[in-house]
């Protein structure tokens, strides 16, 4: 599976909440630099190319639905992230998250009892 680039994830993020679309319905969701309907046609098909969505053909018009599941990706992409900014130590990946104070001691205990009733 293929990295994506972010505005291919944010495009795939689109896509996994919106199950399928046809690009305007796509081009609706992006509140921020919105791209020209082109590119973001051009980035959909690249998307398709990539193996990460496939499409129904409707005349001249195409409804775009993922191909990918998202759980599929984020397993992907965290495995990969883990292993290449926290040493593939997931106790490094919290350590540096509880430094950047994004996650409180309350939270900690939550994943603890998580991790303890998997026992």
């Amino acid at each position: 599976m293929q990295k994506l680039t972010n505005k291919e994830e944010e495009i795939m993020q689109i896509l996994w909440k919106l199950k399928k679309a046809f690009v305007k319905e796509v081009m609706a969701e992006i509140t921020e630099d919105q791209p020209h309907y082109n590119t973001l046609s051009t980035i959909i098909r690249n998307l398709e190319d990539k193996g990460f969505v496939s499409h129904n053909a409707f005349g001249n018009t195409h409804q775009y639905f993922p191909k990918v599941k998202m759980e599929d990706y984020r397993k992907r992409f965290m495995n990969t992230a883990i292993d290449t900014y926290f040493n593939s130590s997931y106790k490094n990946m919290v350590s540096f998250f509880a430094e950047e104070e994004k996650i409180s001691a309350d939270e900690l205990r939550e994943i603890l009892a998580i991790i303890e009733n998997k026992k």
